[in-house]
């Protein structure tokens, strides 16, 4: 069954329910009305019993017939009998029995009381009183039930005719209307269909509204982005690592396959060789874990706390100081607390320390500088060409002065990587003598 029919089927079942609540509704109210006006009618012919009295009398004396005066009279529709008191209780071959409580009301004892009897196979709906103007003689009143029960029969017909038909045609009409309420499911559904089958991520959705369906396309419609971005960068980051790969494996393979001859190991050449290997295989181990960190720290944040980013960078500097042929650092660390992965923070801190260090001359200096959230380093290396500030962060680029120093091309690309995880960003500053490199975090507040 599909949503439209699904849809349809809902319409007409809610207008069904709210017809049929109130064809219950209108159905007993009127047949309360009909009871009531029943009752009024029965009152205003007892009220009228002494005329009614009169006339019957004299009917009987111009017609010369001698009619029981207990006989229940004809009048249209009505019944009327009339009881000479005293009244006892007994039975009543012209009409129903007479009771003691129809004895107390002629004598005024029990007031007027409604019933329903039942008298030659007829269902009556009966008043019993007092005479008006007596204090002895009793009033019955009565009239069919079935005056009321056609009117009802055929309002119900009618009501449950209505009932019927408003469902169907609630159901017809909310089926033609979910055509035109659910094409924005349509869109979307034949989109992801055609995803599925050609996995084409560039396919885009058009819904413009502003409910439900149209917020869930728009968010459809970013995520087939994102996806298609990160598909591209999976691509592209796998063709990167393949060229980079290649090269230092290239180089390992033909040294190792030098040593694997007749007299490679005797060869005065060997120890060359073994080293240049050993180097190769270096670089190989440092670019497959450059590779790994930019994926682990690319993406997940569950491990993030309250840090100090001074202590962080303090701690960075002091390891990279100790280090043989070191710059001279002069730092200026202000406290600065921030929520971030410990882990992740220094290693991007250490990658920006690791590059100044790299390209510092012997003796310079580097500034290390840490307030407000921003972590800045400054080294007085050759700095960074204007062309090359806006790729300098990408994932394996290396400027042209760059491709002979040791390095993977990946240690910026894991620095910004890290921090814009984390809500940040990062900047190169080129200046006249050697370059500032800054990270901003947002910082927790006390």
């Amino acid at each position: 069954m599909t949503l439209r029919t699904r849809v349809g089927l809902a319409g007409g079942a809610v207008v069904f329910v709210a017809l049929a609540i109130a064809s219950v509704v209108v159905y007993s109210t009127v047949r309360a009305d009909l009871a009531r006006r029943l009752d009024e009618s029965l009152a205003q012919t007892v009220e009228q019993s002494p005329a009614i009295a009169v006339q019957l009398k004299q009917k009987i004396e111009r017609s010369g017939q001698a009619i029981p005066i207990d006989t229940p009279v004809d009048f249209g529709s009505t019944l009327v009998q009339f009881v000479s008191g005293p009244v006892y209780p007994g039975s009543n071959r012209a009409f129903i029995d007479v009771t003691k409580r129809d004895a107390d009301v002629a004598r005024g004892r029990e007031p007027a009381y409604l019933q329903d009897a039942v008298h030659d196979g007829v269902a009556y709906r009966v008043l019993t009183a007092q005479m008006p103007g007596s204090s002895s003689n009793l009033v019955r009143v009565a009239r069919p039930l079935s005056d009321g029960v056609d009117v009802l029969a055929a309002l119900a017909g009618l009501l449950i005719a209505l009932t019927a038909l408003g469902g169907v045609a609630a159901a017809l009409g909310a089926r033609l209307a979910a055509r035109r309420v659910l094409r924005p499911v349509r869109v979307l559904t034949d989109a992801v269909e055609h995803v599925t089958a050609t996995r084409d991520l560039s396919a885009r959705v058009d819904l413009t509204g502003r409910d439900e369906i149209g917020r869930l396309g728009r968010s459809f419609a970013t995520m087939m982005t994102a996806l298609d971005a990160s598909m591209h960068a999976q691509r592209q980051l796998v063709a990167d690592a393949s060229h980079e790969l290649r090269t230092p494996l290239t180089s390992l393979t033909t040294n190792l396959e030098l040593l694997a001859e007749d007299d490679g190991l005797r060869d005065p050449e060997a120890p060359v060789l073994v080293r240049a290997a050993i180097e190769q295989a270096g670089e190989l181990r440092s670019l497959v874990n450059d590779l790994i960190d930019l994926a682990r720290y690319g993406e997940d944040t569950a491990r993030a706390e309250d840090t100090r980013l001074d202590l962080v960078a303090a701690t960075v500097v002091g390891k990279a100081s100790s280090r043989a042929g070191a710059p001279r650092f002069e730092s200026a660390l202000s406290p600065c607390l921030v929520h971030v992965d410990p882990d992740a923070i220094e290693r991007a801190v250490g990658n920006l320390v690791d590059n100044a260090v790299k390209w510092s001359p012997p003796g310079g200096r580097v500034v290390i500088t840490v307030a407000d959230g921003e972590f800045a380093i400054t080294d007085e290396g050759p700095g960074i060409p204007p062309a090359d500030v806006p790729f300098v962060f990408d994932r394996f680029y290396r400027s042209t002065q760059a491709r002979s120093m040791p390095g993977s091309g990946l240690g910026l690309a894991i620095v910004r990587r890290v921090v814009e995880t984390h809500g940040g960003e990062v900047a190169a500053e080129p200046l006249a003598r050697g370059v500032r490199m800054r990270l901003r975090l947002p910082v927790v507040r006390d």
